[in-house]
């Protein structure tokens, strides 16, 4: 059994409209349509808030894009494009070095060789 529970919501009759128009463009039904669009908007909901928590220095950019789940370089990204001031000082520096080192570190195990 899948892990997933059902969800109900009214919506006015505009958005019911245009969620046609999207089934029909892209040959889904109002299920499938309506999850891949909350998905996209809970993800951008998500990039758009840690990146704001970030900007008000509650959190590392590293941990702000995991949270996000997003890659670090999305994140960057994001924030660079929003102008989003970066919050960084040596201790998150020294915080990111030691997570991508221990990244490496679990890549060259599973490689079996050492760069």
């Amino acid at each position: 059994m899948k892990n997933e529970q059902m969800v109900g919501t009214r919506v006015p009759a505009g958005l019911v409209r245009d969620l046609q128009i999207i089934e029909n463009a892209e040959q889904s039904d109002r299920s499938a349509t309506i999850r891949r669009l909350l998905v996209r908007a809970v993800g951008e909901w998500k990039l758009e808030h840690y990146a704001r928590r970030y900007g008000q220095g509650q959190l590392t950019l590293a941990r702000a894009a995991e949270a996000a789940g997003v890659t670090l370089w999305e994140m960057t990204a994001y924030v660079q494009s929003n102008k989003i001031a970066a919050q960084y000082d040596a201790d998150d520096l020294r915080s990111d070095l030691l997570r991508v080192k221990a990244r490496l570190g679990k890549k060259e195990k599973r490689g079996g060789r050492r760069a």
